[in-house]
């Protein structure tokens, strides 16, 4: 039986799948396969990494910073969130708070984190091992919001967001030889996601990219199938769904510490709620 865990992206409103990873990690709880998107992705590492807390510190402390999240980084380096501060600065090994490289490597998950190729406007899933130490582009890849960030670029090619080419891969994990998923989602089992605003603004800035603009044009709809996969999964228990169980007045971009504290103690109140249930489902 091959477990796996997907984390859903969503900026700062992943503030939730760090609350509920700390708490796998207090219960020992471990997955053979983990993906994640975008935050998401970063949440799973420092979680793969055994690294309790880390994710909550830069939900609340390093927030802060405006080389993290500000119009002062969008004009100084072209990316409102600043992903070379965040993942370079803060997390090489000589940074404030560094990732536990040696034991992401060391553990015996799989892991993968979509990003989504500019060009093609599909998933390339990159897995750990294409993670260097104190290089951490291929997380910055997957990070890269378009229109709010600059592409990275990996091996000659260029990156945004894998949110755009795949939100949830719950199909890929099953691709995966998966056959059993714990699915994080960062908004309430309510939320209906709506096309994406502003089309004239996002088509202007990325014209070099026409298959990324499709692909922001066509979220919504591959967002939604990834729902309802998911809830047919959960329906024939082979899936077991975090979802925010209250809604909180909070965004991708949202710079309220205390919020996302808030944010970050529902997700560890959601799972104090259903960790029986979970265990169960973790054992059958």
């Amino acid at each position: 039986m091959k477990i796996g865990l997907v984390v859903e992206g969503g900026g700062m409103k992943c503030a939730y799948s760090a609350g509920i990873l700390d708490k796998f990690l207090d219960d020992h709880i471990q997955f053979d396969y983990c993906i994640g998107v975008s935050a998401g992705a970063a949440n799973t590492l420092s979680y793969l990494a055994g690294q309790r807390g880390r994710n909550l510190r830069f939900y609340t402390e390093h927030l802060s910073d405006p080389r993290y999240l500000s119009v002062h980084s969008l004009i100084r380096t072209g990316s409102l969130f600043g992903l070379q501060y965040i993942y370079g600065t803060l997390t090489n090994s000589d940074g404030k708070d560094p990732i536990d490289y040696d034991a992401i490597m060391k553990n015996p998950a799989e892991f993968y984190m979509p990003a989504t190729d500019a060009v093609t406007g599909t998933a390339t899933y990159f897995s750990k091992y294409d993670i260097v130490r104190d290089d951490y582009r291929t997380l910055m890849a997957t990070c890269a919001l378009p229109g709010f960030c600059r592409p990275v670029q990996v091996n000659h090619h260029y990156y945004y967001d894998g949110g755009v080419a795949d939100s949830i891969p719950v199909q890929h994990a099953l691709d995966d030889g998966c056959d059993k998923l714990v699915v994080i989602l960062s908004n309430p089992r309510d939320f209906v996601k709506q096309p994406e605003a502003h089309r004239p603004i996002y088509k202007r800035m990325l014209h070099k990219y026409p298959k990324t603009i499709e692909g922001i044009d066509h979220r919504h709809i591959n967002y939604q199938a990834s729902i309802d996969l998911t809830a047919k999964l959960e329906k024939e228990g082979k899936a077991f769904v975090f979802a925010p169980s209250k809604h909180l007045n909070l965004g991708t971009f949202s710079k309220d510490a205390a919020l996302e504290q808030k944010l970050y103690d529902l997700g560890v109140f959601d799972y104090k709620t259903q960790s029986g249930k979970l265990l169960a489902f973790l054992q059958k």
